[in-house]
């Protein structure tokens, strides 16, 4: 068993991260990218930076989304539960588009910024995920349709 797998991150989740970020087939460029990320988050004065990418992606994940339901040629705006494995690509995807918005500084020297801004409620994840949470509690009376979604 790796140091990795004892504290923080786990491998398969590293790995994950590694593969979002990816473009291209380049691996060896992805994971150059996150682990400059992490050593950037280093620098930044947190001691353990596997914690602060992973309480990064707990803060982005979405709890609930809206998935739409056409019933009787109308289409409702149904709140369903996100699945453990969709709020890590949720979460990463919302993370990779904040950084993509910022110009001018090297992918990892972004990553690092965004992953930090998540680790403290703040960001363009963040604020994905509360649009999205807020979407869903307005259309909370739509809940009892979530039965027929499939």
């Amino acid at each position: 068993m790796s140091l990795k797998v004892a504290i923080g991150l786990s491998q398969t989740k590293t790995d994950k991260i590694i593969n979002f970020i990816m473009k291209d087939g380049k691996k060896s460029v992805a994971k150059r990218i996150y682990n400059d990320m992490l050593k950037e988050i280093k620098l930044s004065g947190h001691m353990n930076p596997d914690i602060v990418v992973e309480t990064a992606i707990d803060n982005a994940s979405p709890t609930l989304m809206i998935k739409s339901k056409r019933m009787g040629g109308s289409v409702y705006q149904v709140p369903v539960e996100v699945k453990q494995d969709k709020k890590l690509f949720f979460a990463f995807k919302w993370i990779l588009a904040g950084t993509k918005s910022k110009k001018g500084k090297p992918m990892y020297k972004k990553l690092a910024e965004e992953i930090l801004a998540a680790y403290g409620n703040q960001g363009y994840a963040v604020k994905k995920k509360e649009e999205t949470l807020k979407m869903a509690e307005a259309n909370k009376a739509f809940a009892y349709m979530a039965k027929y979604m499939h």
